[in-house]
């Protein structure tokens, strides 16, 4: 059986690569410079939140998985797995050097006969740059492949063995080794050459983005006019079979969806006007809930605030890119005292106290915890959880 080692590994997505690929009796190894995860790990137990991972954790670790900070265990590893992304910086440009740095870190550990995986989401060209450094580095043909992660935070293990996966690779060696690695977890194998790869998971997160930017943008619309949103919602879709997917307006966020749509435009010579347009309205509701609740309240100079939920999805401890820190800081530019509370995050103001002190409220992310909360205080909810309460 082969031995896998996921650099980066003790992250959001490489435990559930690494658990899905122990659980088909796979020797693996998550190297991560995070000693902290890394004991945890080691000790059974998970530093985040994600539906199925405990089990298979208890049941494999110290047996055929086990976590490391030891770079050198690379050498004995016939599969090497990146999970470095390509983020964006504070113009949005993508920052394809970190993807570069930590392959060019590693590469002395690395030879020809390995197989070699990118995972994360990276900027279209970065496998062909990335297989032309190694080539540069000893005149040696690596087998490198570009396997991209399509899940879901939280809900990776079920969606590892639920979704197909797409594989591309710079040798037709590397494609065959990959597909074969790959078929023992994936019910399918969908073909693509590097940059198609890469593109396909710029577009899908980019294309979800814009799904929830126009969400949002007809909340805004139609809040700011003085209608009750979900009241028409609601009407829109009831027994109407086209309109049964429209998603809910909310906070977008995460570490993905806005830095890929980013990407996409860098890509497109910053002429993905959908993509810049649904990046102001995404990021401009967080502005909105504050605005709407100051339209109810009057100023918010000096009046209490109970902010409920700070990650960037329900029920998950992920607080990565979430907009509740941003309702957060224009709650405090307007001079509010906030009560952040949330049941997943520590050092956190507890619910009830964030109830009883408030003067109004704002839902910044819907956990199931705060379904049956009918507020006595003026409230913002764009997500519909208290809709005519």
């Amino acid at each position: 059986m082969q031995n896998i080692c996921i650099v980066g590994g003790c992250g959001h997505v490489g435990i559930p690569l690494g658990l899905a690929f122990a659980s088909k009796n796979f020797n693996v190894t998550l190297l991560d410079i995070n000693q902290k995860a890394v004991d945890a790990i080691n000790a059974g137990r998970l530093p985040f939140i994600e539906e199925g991972a405990q089990e298979i954790l208890q049941k494999h670790i110290g047996k055929n998985l086990c976590a490391s900070s030891d770079s050198n265990i690379i050498k004995s590893q016939n599969v090497v797995v990146f999970v470095t992304g390509t983020p964006v910086d504070e113009h949005h440009t993508p920052k394809i050097k970190e993807v570069l740095n930590v392959i060019k870190l590693y590469k002395p550990l690395l030879n020809k006969n390995q197989l070699i995986i990118l995972r994360s989401t990276i900027f279209p060209g970065t496998t062909e740059v990335v297989d032309d450094m190694l080539y540069e580095s000893d005149g040696q043909k690596y087998k490198l492949a570009f396997c991209p992660e399509r899940i879901v935070q939280g809900k990776g293990i079920d969606e590892i063995f639920t979704l197909p996966q797409l594989v591309s690779a710079t040798t037709e060696d590397a494609y065959k080794a990959a597909s074969e690695l790959f078929s023992h977890i994936a019910p399918k194998i969908i073909r693509l050459t590097p940059k198609e790869a890469e593109l396909a998971k710029l577009m899908i997160n980019s294309w979800r983005y814009l799904e929830f930017a126009i969400a949002n943008q007809f909340y805004m619309m139609i809040e700011s006019e003085g209608f009750d949103f979900y009241k028409i919602y609601n009407a829109m879709r009831e027994d109407y079979p086209r309109a049964q997917k429209f998603p809910k307006p909310g906070l977008a966020a995460g570490p993905c969806l806005f830095k890929d749509t980013m990407q996409l435009s860098v890509f497109n010579k910053n002429n993905f006007t959908l993509g810049q347009s649904g990046m102001n309205v995404n990021e401009g509701l967080a502005d909105f809930l504050v605005e709407n609740l100051e339209k109810k309240m009057g100023s918010l100079k000096g009046r209490t605030i109970a902010l409920l939920g700070m990650t960037f999805k329900p029920n998950n401890d992920d607080v990565r890119e979430a907009l509740s820190f941003r309702v957060k800081k224009r709650l405090e530019f307007k001079m509010a005292k906030v009560l952040a509370c949330d049941p997943y995050l520590k050092d956190m103001t507890p619910l009830d106290e964030a109830l009883e002190k408030a003067d109004g409220i704002i839902l910044g992310m819907p956990h199931d915890a705060y379904k049956n909360i009918k507020p006595e205080v003026p409230y913002v909810d764009c997500w519909g959880d208290w809709n005519g309460r």
